[in-house]
C-alpha cells in the first residue's frame, strides 16, 4: 500500500469516527458535562475520541508509544475545543437559526479536523517507523 492511499485511508477513518463520536454518541449526560471540569460527560466524550483512533493507528503500525501520544494528544485537544465552545456557548446563547450559531459550530468542526491534520502530519514525520509501510530498499 503506498503511503497516499494510507494516509487517505486514515483520514477517512478519523472523519467517520469523528461524524460518530460527535453526533450519534452525545447523550444527554455528555452534553451537560461539557464546560465543567467537574463533570465526566466531556472527558468520556474525548475519550471516546481517543479511542476511536487507535484502529486506524494501530493498523498502519504505529508503536504502542505513539499510540499512547497521539491519543493524549487528541484527548487534551478535543476536550479543550468543546470546553471552550461549551463556556462560550453558555454565555453567548445563540438560536440555531442564526448565523453566530452556525459559525461556532462550524469552527468547532473545523479545529476538530485540523487536530486530524496536525495527527497525520506527526505520522508523516516519523513514518519511517510505521509497520504497515514497506521499506522501499
Amino acid at each position: 500500500m503506498n503511503m497516499a492511499t494510507i494516509f487517505v485511508s486514515v483520514l477517512v477513518w478519523l472523519q467517520f469516527k469523528h461524524f460518530v463520536a460527535d453526533y450519534l454518541l452525545q447523550p444527554a449526560w455528555i452534553l451537560e458535562g461539557k464546560g465543567d471540569f467537574r463533570k465526566s460527560g466531556g472527558y468520556a466524550h474525548a475519550g471516546l475520541h481517543a479511542c476511536g483512533s487507535f484502529p486506524a493507528f494501530y493498523l498502519i503500525g504505529i508503536d504502542g508509544t505513539r499510540l499512547v501520544v497521539f491519543a493524549a494528544f487528541e484527548f487534551v485537544v478535543h476536550y479543550l475545543i468543546d470546553h471552550v465552545k461549551a463556556v462560550y456557548s453558555h454565555n453567548h446563547p445563540y438560536a440555531p437559526r442564526t448565523f453566530a450559531f452556525w459559525a461556532l459550530h462550524g469552527a468547532d468542526q473545523m479545529l476538530h479536523h485540523l487536530t486530524y491534520s496536525g495527527l497525520l502530519l506527526m505520522i508523516m514525520v516519523d513514518a519511517s517507523t510505521l509497520v504497515a509501510i514497506p521499506d522501499p530498499l
